[in-house]
């Protein structure tokens, strides 16, 4: 490892534990425990690192209901909606994208029934004026991190 890769290494390793102490990190990227402990506050005062959360198994939880919506909307109410969106507790995704919709946002919910009521409570919206709900059958893949690239 190169000290110019430090970053990222230390960003890479937190994404296989996020747990990790700040000298076990130490050690495995060979610098001292207030190398990382500086680089680590850097990251997070630069935005690159946000938290430290753990991953939720929605499915394990109850929440075993996936639906991806789009929304085409007003272009002026565009911004409120996306706020109503993502202030929604179960709304883990918001997109604003391009294309034949404004919006998309993905939604965890407990049954089918939970899903009806709360997207109907969500496109209410007179702003909105075309939506669809897809619901997930499987999840291939989802909220996966990536590796960042090293030299």
């Amino acid at each position: 490892m190169t000290y110019e890769d430090l970053d990222s290494d230390l960003v890479n390793k937190l994404l296989d534990d996020g747990r990790a102490s700040l000298r076990s990190l130490a050690e495995e990227l060979d610098v001292s425990v207030t190398t990382v402990s500086n680089h680590l506050s850097d990251l997070e005062e630069e935005g690159v690192i946000e938290g430290y959360t753990p991953k939720v198994d929605y499915d394990a939880v109850g929440y075993d209901v996936t639906a991806v919506m789009q929304l085409k909307a007003e272009g002026s109410a565009l911004p409120e909606i996306t706020q109503t969106l993502k202030d929604h507790r179960q709304m883990i995704s918001v997109y604003e994208v391009t294309g034949d919709y404004d919006v998309i946002a993905i939604g965890k919910f407990k049954d089918t029934d939970d899903m009806n009521d709360e997207i109907k409570s969500l496109i209410t919206d007179p702003d909105i004026n075309q939506s669809n709900t897809s619901i997930v059958l499987n999840a291939v893949s989802e909220n996966e991190q990536f590796e960042l690239d090293t030299e």
